[in-house]
């Protein structure tokens, strides 16, 4: 845990969106971590010491048996709260307040906030228009405010929508300001912080030299590999834990027979232009591919993929003398669809292969010194650790590879019918000059065939679906607005150049309901 910045603490409560409010913050300078609810007790407080805390929201009602709770040392702390939906109910349980269940005024979706009290310095910028739009997730709701707190604004079905006690800088709010649906909640964060005193002295400079010395404290003398994909992620990842400890890192690629056209040459030739570090090359397509004949299950598929990248991991270990440390280049994002951040109560959505697709016994310890970061500040570091942009700019690629590209069983078939049809359109993409536009596209391969005519013949073909999307951090996401004549000219163009595919679908739904990969 750094001491050298001032810190935020976020209290998790299991909201999927609990790692929005650190990126909120994050993009004011503002040093944060996330803990579980039922990690944080009174010494932790005492160790941690700090600035100012917020309540995530979370599925849970403070009427359940066990619902989390904040230790009671918090609000004896002297700094400002801030508490969000399940966080507003939790403080208002807890100060002596009430809350009852939804009989009705439930709010999902999209509602507007209007001023009751403009006189508080956390709305400073609010309420220009007379009214805000925010993004309400609740069931419950506060019936009766707790001594110190008055209403500062309401929505249609929560009459204390914005309450605070600015003698004890409390404040809570029912929405979530921390979605893209909440549009001045940026502006809601940054009252905040200025109220608690931070001069956001958090920069991708400050976060390289705390990563080093973790790493170098973490590792000792000890050797490490790192999974290479090639990727920004494990690029970054890399030449990080390079910097901290040199010679004693040795890079894997592995090729499990799920890459892209050509992406086994280019990555490696690519780093070896780059840098002088030990690489190797390990073709194990023959043992992924193998074992997943047959298995058409998402977990299954992802599970047995991270079976088998550890197992080669460990192999190749062994092979340089005795590695005892597996590096990777896993994100925040990774970590929360997989697990809840560092042990919290949100729900699971799919296991990532380097994440919860991990065997329980394994013989190699875990560094992972971006788990803390979103993409685009891993792109900021990659920046800062002097990483071509060509790496840098890399769309994201999922270590399962193709395998969650092409739902259903795989074959080598599929495969090669995928790998030519995202090849041409990539190719599309960048020759109209949309790469850099577009957070992440790729092509997939669709479980069906479908009956075409080609000349004066028919065809019982596979159904290809692309996917493009825009985003921040890959917590969210929506569909590229390509233009019909683009998208017509790319399905003909695949239709024409890859046998094998006779139809070709356009994805536009957005993350969520959706995620960015099929699966």
């Amino acid at each position: 845990m750094t001491h050298a910045h001032q810190r935020l603490l976020i209290i998790d409560f299991g909201s999927q969106v609990t790692q929005l409010i650190a990126r909120r913050l994050r993009e004011l300078k503002v040093y944060c971590e996330i803990h579980p609810f039922n990690r944080v007790d009174d010494a932790f407080l005492k160790d941690f010491a700090p600035r100012a805390v917020i309540f995530s929201g979370g599925p849970a009602s403070v009427f359940a048996e066990g619902a989390p709770m904040p230790p009671a040392a918090v609000f004896d702390l002297g700094v400002p709260i801030l508490g969000i939906c399940y966080g507003q109910q939790v403080m208002m349980h807890c100060l002596g307040g009430k809350v009852e269940r939804g009989h009705g005024t439930a709010e999902f979706g999209r509602a507007y906030v209007t001023p009751a009290d403009e006189r508080l310095p956390l709305l400073d910028g609010w309420f220009a228009e007379g009214r805000e739009q925010v993004w309400m997730s609740h069931g419950d709701h506060v019936s009766k405010l707790a001594p110190g707190f008055e209403v500062y604004g309401t929505s249609p079905n929560a009459p204390f929508a914005i309450t605070a006690d600015p003698a004890r800088r409390f404040y809570a709010v029912q929405f979530h300001p921390e979605v893209h649906h909440t549009p001045k909640g940026a502006k809601l964060y940054e009252n905040f912080v200025r109220l608690a005193g931070f001069t956001g002295d958090w920069t991708m400079g400050a976060y390289r030299e705390d990563a080093i010395e973790k790493i170098r404290a973490q590792v000792g003398t000890k050797r490490v590999i790192c999974a290479l994909s090639g990727g920004v992620d494990s690029s970054v990842a890399a030449i990080l834990i390079h910097e901290a400890i040199g010679a004693q890192l040795t890079c894997v690629f592995v090729d499990h027979g799920l890459l892209r056209l050509n992406e086994a040459e280019e990555v490696v030739s690519m780093f070896r232009e780059h840098y002088n570090l030990p690489l190797i090359h390990a073709d194990e397509s023959a043992l992924f591919l193998g074992a997943l004949e047959g298995v058409s299950d998402p977990e299954t598929k992802r599970k047995t993929i991270g079976r088998l990248f550890i197992e080669t991991f460990e192999k190749h270990a062994k092979e340089i003398g005795g590695a005892e440390f597996l590096a990777q280049g896993t994100l925040y994002p990774d970590v929360i669809e997989s697990v809840s951040v560092s042990g919290g109560p949100s729900v699971t959505i799919k296991s990532h292969h380097n994440v919860g697709g991990l065997p329980e016994k394994m013989g190699m310890k875990l560094v992972e010194p971006l788990r803390e970061l979103f993409k685009d500040e891993v792109r900021a570091l990659g920046r800062e650790l002097g990483l071509p942009e060509r790496f840098i700019r890399r769309h994201p690629f999922p270590g399962p590879g193709l395998a969650i590209r092409c739902p259903g069983e795989i074959t080598r078939e599929k495969l090669d019918i995928l790998r030519r049809a995202d090849a041409v359109y990539i190719d599309q993409i960048r020759r109209h000059g949309l790469y850099d536009s577009i957070w992440q596209a790729f092509a997939a391969i669709l479980p069906v065939k479908t009956v075409g005519v080609m000349g004066d013949g028919r065809t019982y073909d596979y159904a290809c679906a692309l996917r493009a999307v825009t985003s921040v951090d890959g917590m969210t996401a929506d569909y590229y607005p390509f233009t019909h004549d683009f998208l017509s000219e790319t399905a003909t163009r695949i239709i024409n150049e890859v046998q094998g595919v006779n139809r070709v679908f356009y994805d536009v739904t957005s993350k969520p309901p959706g995620t960015i990969e099929m699966e």
